[in-house]
């Protein structure tokens, strides 16, 4: 697979997708669900080099692995079915909200334009947390300490940029992006074998269903660590929801994270 860009559609269900061509349907975790087939027209991340059968624990991760190992686009990506790139100026709310999903033309544009290689989605705002802290209310903060001595041991020049996230109240999340086919490799190789040295130390299995999927979520914030570390450039764009954001229910179960001690069961 050589073309210009590519961006994966992470999904494990049937979902609308973006027309614009360079949008590429992945069914996540078919090795683990070999009797659901979403169809011809999603690639499945059981194909090739891959790690499907890590799904339930790596989440999206299967699907940058495959296009780690398996595509050769000029620039390479990854989106999620409900999380997309925005167009700079988004489209009314009351219109087809699939048609404020950013095109080949605009990103593209993006990355010639201003000389970069990455594109990220907006920072996340957490306001009166910082990443450490919410993600302490929110979830098990020993994944966070682990890490933290995992690259103290092997890479130990992050740590600084670690920590400096840590303490900060915004981030880049969700594990989206999109980055030249070099910079892709490049961070591929470096993160995948931190989170595999985390499960060694913390197995998924020793949680729930939904408390192993946490090497997606620590890898989330490893992104700015490796490119604050590294000085790369980047350019951000809106990150746009093809469905209605339940804004209160998402509230609630973060005011009750931090205030009561209820850390997350399910996602928002």
């Amino acid at each position: 697979m050589t073309e210009k860009i590519c961006i994966a559609v992470a999904s494990h269900k049937p979902y609308r997708m973006p027309a614009d061509p360079m949008y590429m349907p992945m069914q996540v975790g078919k090795a683990l669900h070999p009797d659901i087939d979403l169809g011809p027209s999603f690639t499945p991340d059981d194909t090739g080099d891959n790690i499907s059968c890590l799904n339930a624990s790596y989440s999206e991760l299967t699907a940058l692995y495959w296009m780690w190992k398996n595509c050769d686009a000029e620039y390479k990506g990854l989106v999620h079915y409900r999380r997309h790139f925005g167009r700079h100026k988004l489209l009314e709310h009351n219109e087809d909200r699939f048609a404020s999903i950013a095109s080949q033309k605009e990103l593209l544009s993006a990355l010639d334009d201003n000389n970069v290689d990455i594109l990220l989605p907006r920072k996340r705002h957490y306001v009166i947390e910082t990443v450490y802290s919410h993600y302490s209310h929110t979830f098990d903060n020993k994944q966070f300490i682990e890490m933290r001595k995992i690259l103290s041991e092997t890479c130990p020049e992050y740590v600084p940029s670690f920590d400096k996230l840590m303490k900060s109240r915004s981030a880049h999340v969700f594990n989206m992006f999109i980055m030249s086919r070099e910079k892709f490799d490049e961070y591929c190789s470096w993160m995948f074998p931190l989170i595999g040295m985390l499960t060694d130390r913390i197995p998924p299995e020793s949680y729930d269903s939904f408390g192993a999927r946490y090497p997606g979520r620590v890898s989330e914030r490893l992104l700015d660590v490796w490119i604050n570390t590294n000085k790369y450039f980047y350019v951000e764009f809106p990150v746009i929801s093809p469905e209605p954001v339940n804004w209160i229910k998402k509230g609630s179960g973060f005011l009750l994270a931090k205030f009561a001690g209820k850390k997350y069961g399910k996602s928002f």
